[in-house]
């Protein structure tokens, strides 16, 4: 496996945090004419934080008299920050382990996306990329076994360009759900590791060799669903055939990918429900209003933003273990 090296991007931190993280308020209430009154916070996955924001916006025009913050950092700092009573809840781009659940944790499926291999958009065999694809066998080799070190390796010619293989430095969802594409747990993978969905996002576009994977929200571009600048996908080649066909190439726009994705057509994992995570099952009212419109009326905003709604039986199931509690 190649050694990891490490690459802190502080900027990135301070690009995706809304506001400072904080446990709820204790006077979190119910007024008596109705009126919710109080504070959230949520913390973790770069996956879910452009639609988690969008939420916050909305549930606080609804409710002018609660305060929400959401912060991005990586499902493995919002699984941290629940757990701990930092915040109301962690943003989540995996399953919820075992382990975790012994501890309180509980897992409200709230949106899906995919994690997406990517590519620099300059890169000179980009066509030859494109046409080829990329397969689970491949992938395991260039980030796991470390013996595809050329474009050659990957396409299959006599191409001596070597590939740059970046991966994460922080414990998240995106790398999680990727590896086990190919049979495999973040730790496992090789390569230049680098903070965060955003920084990655950057690394590739400044390296025209450059391997790596993205969630789509930070692949795309949230305004026009176009691929962000010098940025490419990577398309997966799910027959194996050696070859994309026309099934599979739908990566021009978010909105494609989407569609894929809610068709069963781009593979699960790497695509993937995220997750509000809670301590226990909520009491607190606010906390318990704001999960029940991410469920309902705030599912309207997942598609608008680049996400996929989850399923109604999923969301009966989420609102039944809120209406018992």
């Amino acid at each position: 496996m190649k050694k990891l090296v490490n690459i802190i991007l502080p900027f990135v931190v301070a690009a995706a945090t809304l506001v400072s993280c904080g446990g709820s308020s204790s006077n979190n209430k119910v007024e008596n004419d109705g009126k919710l009154k109080g504070e959230l916070s949520l913390s973790g996955a770069f996956a879910l934080y452009p639609l988690a924001v969008v939420w916050a916006e909305e549930f606080q025009k609804l409710n002018p008299d609660v305060k929400v913050d959401v912060s991005a950092g990586g499902a493995g700092k919002g699984m941290t920050d629940v757990l701990a009573g930092v915040v109301d809840f962690g943003m989540v781009s995996r399953e919820v382990y075992p382990q975790e659940q012994e501890k309180g944790a509980v897992g409200f499926p709230s949106a899906k996306d995919a994690v997406v291999p990517t590519i620099n958009a300059n890169n000179p065999a980009l066509d030859k990329i494109l046409a080829h694809g990329i397969t689970k066998e491949i992938a395991h080799k260039i980030w796991i076994d470390g013996n595809v070190k050329t474009w050659g390796d990957v396409l299959g010619t006599d191409d001596q360009t070597p590939i740059h293989v970046y991966t994460r430095s922080d414990a998240c969802g995106a790398a999680e759900t990727f590896a086990n594409w190919f049979g495999a747990k973040q730790e496992d993978l090789g390569g230049t590791a680098v903070f965060g969905d955003p920084g990655l996002a950057a690394a590739i576009q400044k390296d025209i060799y450059g391997i790596g994977f993205n969630n789509i929200g930070y692949a795309y571009d949230n305004d026009s669903h176009k691929l962000n600048a010098d940025l490419q996908i990577f398309p997966v080649d799910v027959d194996g055939n050696g070859s994309i066909s026309d099934d599979e190439q739908f990566y021009d726009l978010k909105d494609n990918v989407t569609k894929a994705i809610a068709e069963g057509k781009y593979p699960s994992p790497p695509a993937r429900d995220l997750y509000l995570v809670t301590k226990g099952v909520p009491t607190d009212p606010v906390v318990i209003a704001f999960l029940k419109y991410v469920l309902t009326d705030g599912q309207k905003k997942n598609e608008p933003v680049g996400y996929i709604e989850i399923t109604q039986d999923k969301i009966d199931k989420a609102l039944n273990l809120l209406e018992n509690k």
